[in-house]
């Protein structure tokens, strides 16, 4: 159990620090990078975060799970299911809307799309917000099951 305990908590904190990594990749490339390079330098890095990401998202939702079956059935284990579906939900919705995004930047280069991408851009960030709060639920569940 203290195995099981240990890699959901290092792939939790893989997926967790991938999303501040990210943030902060994408306020200084936007800063830094002119926009065929963005594109560029954010499909690559899509890329490698869904493989690392990702992967790590689903070690840690399978070893949280794994716990949740130990001990007597609750309310707040069948929550802690609900937001790991959503999160895993807005999570592969972000993963569309990333590669969607991407295909409208690139219409921008070579024609005029902007209003398109401002608001695809918008929901972007509203859906990364999403899956940010719905990471630190799944860990304040986690934290209240842990008890």
């Amino acid at each position: 159990m203290t195995l099981l305990v240990f890699v959901e908590l290092l792939a939790s904190s893989i997926w967790v620090g991938g999303l501040v990594a990210i943030a902060v990749a994408a306020h200084s490339a936007r800063a830094e990078l002119g926009p065929a390079v963005q594109i560029a330098f954010f499909r690559t890095l899509g890329r490698s975060y869904l493989r690392i990401g990702g992967g790590a998202l689903l070690v840690s939702l399978a070893c949280g799970f794994a716990l949740l079956l130990h001990g007597p059935w609750s309310t707040e284990k069948t929550l802690a299911i609900v937001v790991a579906a959503l999160l895993v939900l807005a999570t592969a919705a972000g993963v569309f809307q990333a590669k969607a995004l991407s295909r409208l930047r690139l219409a921008t280069l070579s024609a005029r799309t902007a209003p398109r991408v401002a608001r695809s851009a918008r929901r972007a960030n509203l859906l990364r917000g999403t899956i940010g709060l719905l990471t630190v639920v799944e860990f304040a569940l986690a934290a209240g099951l842990a008890r």
